[in-house]
């Protein structure tokens, strides 16, 4: 499981990592019942502070996206299609979001943007 960390970014370091283990497993990278590393092995390999990935973790767990159980370690949540769907549209929202705002400063019209957005859409479905 490849993590990188970012001191230039400007999220907290927990946060880096919730989010690549939550796109890992919305992906299908990490599969429902795969072991994640301990939080001890994870902060090692990252050379952060255990605190720091027990913090994602319960992020994580809170979140559904993992189960921990004590003395056997952590794992990917079974997830239903629902759930997994609903993560893709929160992402493509932020994405549209931030797209809209560079539209507009951009002065591209809706209707542009549209047409834009159709054509691409239509690109990958090739």
């Amino acid at each position: 499981m490849d993590i990188i960390i970012s001191n230039s970014n400007g999220k907290p370091i927990y946060e880096q990592i919730t989010s690549q283990i939550k796109n890992l497993i919305i992906s299908g990278e990490l599969k429902p019942g795969e072991a994640l590393p301990s939080m001890r092995l994870l902060a090692k390999e990252l050379r952060i502070s255990v605190i720091t990935t027990k913090r994602a973790y319960e992020d994580l767990e809170r979140d559904g996206f993992i189960e921990s159980i004590t003395g056997k370690g952590s794992f990917v949540a079974l997830q239903n299609s629902e759930f997994i769907r609903e993560e893709h549209l929160r992402k493509v929202e932020e994405y549209l979001q931030n797209t809209i705002e560079t539209a507009k400063i951009a002065n591209i019209s809706l209707e542009e943007l549209i047409e834009i957005m159709t054509m691409l859409y239509e690109e990958g479905e090739r």
